[in-house]
């Protein structure tokens, strides 16, 4: 996963998914030969020349200039999360030093665990460093995985839970695969990343298919749908903490609006899951069936 492989990957991807229409350009009047906008007709709308630019998608441009950067990011409609992965990708190439071990700082760990609602310490590749009782009752025990296991995106793909779990989960399988696509971190190595892509890659089809499309996300915010056998369905919030100065990592917290259905279905549940003094988890009610 090198970075001009990955410029090129994804310039190509965002010329695909133009057509001239779409960029205020005459319609095509002859069968085209590849899919979306021609290099060609992106270099006129970037102002640029067409050997340029070509050089550009192969990686062999440098030290591109800001205003070239952000006139190609207009001609391929890149919103604000695509325009910042491609600066990423202009940036020179990555250390080859091996990235350290990620760990989440013990505060943060104490941190959640203080916490009644869920809650999840991911890394930047969406390895899960920490999880509290309550985000275990809602998710899974990450603790108890194998360390390799111990990713949001290979539980995602590999683990029959998460389907489960996730009443929506073609979505938020989609989503995830987005924000693995937008976690390289310019100037370092990401091979940890590469390994993980490529494990996913041989090992689930559905990945494969969703890695192709190039999508591009952030964590940020929004409302999911979960079930669990205890509980039933429920509409829960979640929002995402960045961390300055550790790593690449974040903290998403899971909550149900005040006095919704959903909010004491969780209660309960983190309830009904919580260790006592001794670590010893209380039993769990008879469980609900899963709607049709």
């Amino acid at each position: 996963m090198t970075s001009g492989n990955e410029l090129r990957d994804f310039l190509t991807s965002r010329r695909a998914a133009l057509s001239p229409e779409d960029v205020g350009l005459p319609a095509a009047t002859t069968a085209r030969r590849v899919k979306g906008l021609r290099r060609a007709e992106v270099a006129i709308l970037a102002g640029v020349s067409v050997d340029y630019y070509v050089k550009l998608e192969q990686g062999r441009a440098r030290n591109v200039s800001e205003q070239v950067a952000d006139a190609v990011a207009r001609a391929l409609r890149l919103d604000d999360v695509e325009s910042r992965y491609f600066s990423s990708l202009l940036q020179s190439e990555p250390s080859r030093q091996p990235q350290k071990a990620l760990r989440a700082r013990p505060a943060l760990q104490s941190m959640i665990r203080a916490m009644e609602v869920p809650a999840v310490i991911h890394g930047p590749y969406l390895e899960v460093l920490g999880i509290n009782h309550a985000g275990k009752a809602l998710l899974d025990d990450f603790d108890a995985m194998p360390a390799e296991d111990r990713n949001l995106a290979k539980w995602m793909f590999l683990n029959p839970r998460a389907r489960a779990v996730y009443r929506d989960w073609t979505e938020i399988a989609t989503d995830v695969v987005a924000l693995l696509r937008a976690s390289i971190i310019p100037g370092r190595d990401n091979d940890a990343l590469a390994r993980i892509v490529g494990d996913l890659s041989t090992r689930s089809e559905e990945f494969a298919a969703m890695w192709a499309d190039y999508r591009l996300s952030e964590h940020q915010h929004g409302v999911k749908r979960f079930f669990h056998e205890a509980v039933g369905e429920m509409r829960i919030n979640w929002q995402t903490l960045h961390l300055p100065g550790a790593e690449g990592q974040t903290i998403v917290v899971y909550s149900a609006d005040t006095g919704s259905p959903s909010e004491e279905k969780l209660r309960l549940l983190t309830s009904w899951t919580a260790e006592d003094a001794g670590g010893r988890r209380n039993d769990h009610p008879r469980a609900v069936t899963p709607p049709r």
